[in-house]
């Protein structure tokens, strides 16, 4: 039997809302605690939104803002290490740049930091705690 196939998809929440919203719950709200009225916010509305699916099932999500920040990068755990973080990052960022973006910037919980320093990030200031957990400000230039 052959592995299920990686797509993406880009759109607004209007499109995006129903598939996203289950993976965002089961991933920031159910594993990590953090509270329901945290995790949605005005900026949703405003994002380009990246639904990531492999086969039919919708697995992971990302978004990037208007100013530049991508954020609410999220991954079921039965898709974990399989690349789908990466492919929905590289698409987000592929979007920047399609925009016009110079820089993206995001923060990242703590212990995600190195993934996204493979993905070309640094750090900006010192650790913070936002929702109970520890984040740090990232930033990756998109000129060549």
């Amino acid at each position: 039997m052959s592995e299920p196939i990686l797509a993406l998809y880009l759109g607004d929440w209007a499109e995006m809302r129903e598939q996203v919203q289950p993976i965002r719950i089961e991933v920031f709200v159910v594993e990590q605690g953090i509270d329901p009225e945290l995790e949605w916010d005005e900026a949703d509305s405003l994002s380009l939104h990246c639904l990531a699916r492999l086969g039919t099932d919708p697995v992971g999500t990302g978004r990037l803002l208007p100013d530049g920040h991508i954020g609410r990068m999220a991954v079921r755990r039965s898709a974990r290490r399989s690349g789908v973080g990466s492919a929905i990052l590289k698409a987000l960022l592929q979007a920047a740049v399609e925009r016009g973006d110079s820089v993206v910037e995001l923060s990242a919980q703590r212990y995600v930091e190195d993934f996204y320093r493979r993905h070309g990030f640094g750090a900006e200031g010192p650790p913070y705690q936002e929702a109970g957990i520890e984040h740090i400000r990232m930033r990756r230039s998109l000129q060549t």
